[in-house]
């Protein structure tokens, strides 16, 4: 489901005349380490806790900035696909999307009540 969003986000990037975003494992495994976190409850369905996780992300890649969405949902069919649309029509998450971004990681966990919860962390390497 990580590469679903990932590749909606891009086909949104490119129809608006910007580059593909670059998927990358190490900000991927701390984007899902947050959505496993929300969704175990450990943590609020929140941006809390950004500051740390960019620490962490700054151990394994260097980059200059970085920005984050989240998303929940919960009974859908396609939850990627929700996601994205919902990100698509924030004004914040949007300006994340549409920034000069080039690199990004997804993470996707759900729990026992089939709620999707998802983190797309953008960064910025050159």
């Amino acid at each position: 489901m990580a590469q679903q969003t990932h590749d909606l986000i891009n086909v949104y990037r490119l129809s608006q005349e910007l580059p593909a975003l670059t998927f990358n494992n190490d900000v991927a495994n701390v984007a899902l380490e947050h959505s496993r976190n929300m969704a175990a409850g450990r943590v609020p369905f929140s941006h809390d806790g950004f500051d740390q996780r960019m620490s962490t992300l700054a151990k394994k890649i260097k980059f200059n900035t970085a920005a984050e969405n989240v998303a929940f949902n919960q009974g859908y069919q396609d939850p990627a696909a929700i996601a994205v649309e919902g990100w698509l029509m924030s004004t914040g998450h949007l300006a994340n999307i549409t920034s000069d971004f080039d690199v990004t990681g997804i993470g996707v966990a759900t729990n026992e009540k089939k709620g999707y919860y998802f983190t797309q962390i953008f960064v910025k390497t050159n």
